[in-house]
Formats: structure tokens, C-alpha cells, sequence
């Protein structure tokens, strides 16, 4: 008898408030996409064809300097050799605590791509004029390292300055537009 009434009673009595919270994330999963470093000057200096998301293969020391922001990407570059993406002279500074542990700041680190789109961009890098830049490296939502590489041509100097100046054109006339709604 007292069986069937303790059911009755968890069936049309209130549940603690603590159920009806929504669990908490913990860690880099709570915000998404939480950025690590961004390559500005790629932007200004290659115009960007195709974008792609891949993985990073890092070591454990390389993930607790990421997780600290310690990452440049500004002279890195993508190679692809042998059926592989490397990511070449990205800097990956040394996390304190690893000691005898650390990682090589400067290292080659492969990166992690479909094979489709492998051969797609090995295709692409080899034909003349365009290479493989890194934009930006993050954490996705569920916390796993990722790198957002782009296909590129180089651009030249009078193409820099039109984009300049189209950027200085909006600047302006958004300004314009601002104060004329005050």
C-alpha cells in the first residue's frame, strides 16, 4: 500500500526546482565557437575563393596552450605533400605547466579533412596562382580544435587599395546614414 502511494504522489506532486533548471555546460562547450586567433591580414592581402572547416592533430600541451590563447597564425601557410594538409609556421606557444612535456612551438601539424575534399583542394593549391591560407582557429560547441582554412589568390597592390577604398565608400556613407536617422 505504501508503494503505490509513494508513485501516486510522485506523479501529481511538483518535481524539485532542481530538475526544472536546465543543466549547465561545462568548460569550452558553454560558448559556442569560442575563437582562439584570427589571420587578419589574410583577408586584406589574398582574396578568398572557397572556405573550408578541418581538424587539427595536436598534442595534449598544444591543447592547454590553445585553451590559453597562446596561438599566431599571421606567417602560417598550408601545404599540401603527399595526400596530406599540413599546417606550416603556425606558432603554438608553450604551456608552463607541461615542463619536460611541451611541445615544439613551431611544428608541422597535420591537418584533418574529407578525402573528397582532400583531393578537391590538393587540386586547387597545385594549380597556379592559388594556396591554401588559415583564417581563424576556434573551438567548435562541442570543444573539439578546428581551423577554417581558405583557397586564395594572392592579391596585388592596386586591388589592396580598391578594396580599400570601396571599404572607406560604406564606412562613410553608413556614418552618413546614422546621422541622418538622429
Amino acid at each position: 500500500m505504501m508503494k503505490t502511494m509513494s508513485k501516486k504522489k510522485k506523479k501529481s506532486g511538483s518535481k524539485p526546482t532542481s530538475q526544472n533548471k536546465p543543466a549547465k555546460k561545462k568548460g569550452a562547450a558553454a560558448s559556442r565557437n569560442k575563437q582562439i586567433a584570427e589571420n587578419r591580414k589574410a583577408r586584406h592581402n589574398y582574396e578568398l575563393l572557397e572556405k573550408l572547416e578541418c581538424g587539427i592533430v595536436l598534442h595534449g600541451s598544444e591543447v592547454k596552450a590553445l585553451r590559453d590563447g597562446k596561438l599566431s597564425l599571421e606567417e602560417a601557410y598550408v601545404r599540401y605533400q603527399g595526400d596530406e594538409l599540413w599546417l606550416v609556421g603556425a606558432d603554438i606557444g608553450e604551456f608552463r605547466q607541461a615542463n619536460l612535456w611541451n611541445h615544439d612551438p613551431k611544428r608541422r601539424r597535420k591537418l584533418l579533412v574529407k578525402k573528397k575534399e582532400l583531393e578537391r583542394l590538393g587540386i586547387k593549391a597545385t594549380s597556379g596562382g592559388l594556396t591554401i591560407v588559415p583564417l581563424k582557429a576556434y573551438f567548435n560547441e562541442r570543444g573539439i580544435a578546428k581551423l577554417m582554412i581558405a583557397v586564395a589568390r594572392g592579391k596585388k597592390t592596386h586591388d589592396k587599395r580598391e578594396t580599400l577604398r570601396k571599404q572607406d565608400a560604406k564606412r562613410q556613407i553608413d556614418r552618413q546614414m546614422k546621422a541622418a536617422r538622429r
